[in-house]
């Protein structure tokens, strides 16, 4: 955060920032991610697999559990085991406002903290305060207003999060809908008068200086990825070309017989976005991966309701 109270993100492909501001140095370490696809992985093995199929970051997790056990930040030793056998950045979880697994994080040299969603929240009213910390943070969103307030608070990226009550199966229509909220709202302000973007802000909960700053450059401050969902070269296609930088890929791409292919096909679709030439080529030879995809019986109703 600089000095004067406004912060110095996102600008293309540089930063400017005369005061060495740390958040924009963080901010910058987050578009080295930019045009790629981060894997999630649970063991040393899938990670190894990741990097050799092209993916720009791993995502550390623990393996999903039968039971109703509270998931939390991954194993350390695990997350040590991965940094020794991958040169690719290492990204890893920490529940929502649980700062101590966050200092836990950063003192075994991680390369991002994601605050997530996707674990039970440690503090429900509070995130962490991500200027504490030198290592970038990234963010979970679903619409203009929540995107900026992790801003605020020091999310160096925002992920545009899927529906997690879904069931996961490859659902991409939750990201889908956060993603196009938050750029659908994003074209309203760019049409906004000056004076209008006032109230705009407060409807939507966001912080002045950086809804006028997102308004200037027609997009998000920070870099955006997607999240949820994403199983198919299509879907990551998809998400591109509704505006992302990037996209985060499940665990679950790895159960198949040939996940480095799975894999492969993404980085390919991530990197070949606007070419249906290239997507029909990587789309091909994936049965097993389509047999596995499934919607949630509760969400079909609630589509044919």
């Amino acid at each position: 955060m600089a000095e004067d109270g406004t912060v110095t993100v996102y600008n293309g492909s540089a930063l400017s920032d005369s005061k060495h501001n740390p958040f924009s140095i963080k901010v910058g370490l987050a578009q080295l991610l930019r045009g790629g696809a981060v894997v999630e992985v649970n063991t040393v093995q899938q990670a190894k697999t990741a990097e050799e199929a092209g993916a720009c970051s791993i995502l550390v997790s623990l393996r999903p559990t039968s039971d109703r056990a509270i998931s939390r930040m991954p194993d350390p030793s695990l997350i040590k085991e991965i940094k020794q056998v991958v040169s690719v950045p290492v990204i890893a979880r920490a529940r929502v406002g649980h700062f101590v697994e966050a200092q836990i994080l950063e003192a075994l040299d991680v390369d991002y903290i994601d605050e997530s969603e996707v674990l039970p929240a440690a503090d429900e009213d509070n995130h962490i305060n991500k200027h504490n910390f030198r290592t970038p943070f990234i963010c979970g969103c679903r619409d203009l207003g929540e995107a900026l307030r992790r801003v605020r608070e020091g999310a160096a990226m925002i992920r545009a999060q899927g529906d997690l009550s879904s069931g996961g199966g490859g659902n991409i229509a939750g990201t889908v809908r956060s993603l196009r909220a938050v750029m659908g709202q994003v074209r309203v302000l760019s049409n906004m008068d000056e004076d209008e973007v006032f109230a705009f802000a407060k409807r939507i909960g966001a912080p002045y200086d950086l809804l006028v700053q997102a308004k200037q450059m027609g997009r998000l401050p920070v870099v955006q990825f997607a999240a949820g969902g994403i199983e198919t070269p299509a879907d990551a296609a998809l998400v591109m070309q509704l505006g992302c930088d990037g996209v985060f890929v499940g665990s679950d791409i790895f159960n198949c017989s040939d996940p480095y292919k799975r894999v492969r096909a993404i980085v390919q679709a991530v990197r070949h976005y606007t070419d249906p030439r290239i997507l029909a080529e990587a789309s091909s030879g994936l049965e097993d991966q389509m047999a596995g995809l499934s919607l949630n019986p509760r969400r079909i109703e609630d589509q044919t309701a």
